[in-house]
């Protein structure tokens, strides 16, 4: 049985979200406060997090860069910040899905489903993406860019695997959602982005011209071919 940890400090909420959890097969943990989800995050080591962003004693936005400093695990962000720049926040600091207050808890679920779905891609798979000094093991959801080990998230993982398929081939980020997450029940496209500017910061050496993921214009993106 997998785990979810939801931090929440709206204890209806909390309940709601967890009445629904354990109804579709899930264990729930709880945390009232940035503190405790830190604590049980790293104690615990939760399939995923539920994560509101206006939790006392530490934001959620540091509970999420704290995390990332030392983890992957998925994060779907719920909460009432509904600003395109709270999202964007969210989302560059490595959040892999964000569902805004109020919302329905089944879709919350969904949610929660297809970000452990992209966990699982490939899990039995033997095989492996090749693109110049750029290796993704499919089985082991490892990366490796010009020698170095390279940490991704899920959704990261899966992006970057999405256009290490079809090398050349240009996405538009609406193809590209619909890829990463498997089912449209946002059309937040600019999502997009935010993964691609942390898979380059991951990706890339010397943060100059990207070598690995280019960016189209008006279009989308592309994985760069070897000999590009």
């Amino acid at each position: 049985m997998r785990t979810i940890l939801v931090a929440e400090d709206e204890p209806q909420i909390a309940t709601l979200v967890r009445d629904y959890l354990e109804h579709a097969g899930f264990a729930v943990l709880a945390a009232g406060d940035g503190v405790a989800a830190l604590a049980l995050a790293r104690a615990r080591r939760p399939d995923a997090l539920v994560l509101d962003l206006g939790l006392p004693r530490i934001d959620g936005l540091d509970v999420i860069r704290a995390l990332r400093r030392e983890s992957t695990v998925p994060i779907v962000i719920l909460t009432a910040r509904g600003d395109e720049t709270d999202k964007v926040a969210g989302l560059e600091l490595g959040a892999d899905d964000y569902v805004v207050k109020p919302f329905s808890p089944k879709e919350l679920v969904a949610r929660i489903r297809a970000v452990l779905r992209r966990v699982d891609v490939g899990a039995t798979a033997d095989g492996r993406l090749v693109s110049g000094d750029l290796e993704i093991d499919l089985g082991r959801r490892r990366v490796v860019a010009g020698g170095r080990s390279v940490s991704l998230t899920p959704t990261e993982f899966e992006l970057l695997a999405t256009l290490a398929r079809e090398p050349g081939r240009v996405w538009t980020r609406a193809q590209l959602l619909d890829a990463v997450h498997g089912f449209s029940l946002e059309t937040y496209e600019r999502a997009i982005d935010g993964h691609v500017r942390n898979l380059r910061r991951k990706l890339e050496p010397d943060g100059g011209t990207p070598r690995y993921v280019r960016t189209v214009h008006g279009v989308g993106y592309a994985l760069n071919e070897p000999d590009a």
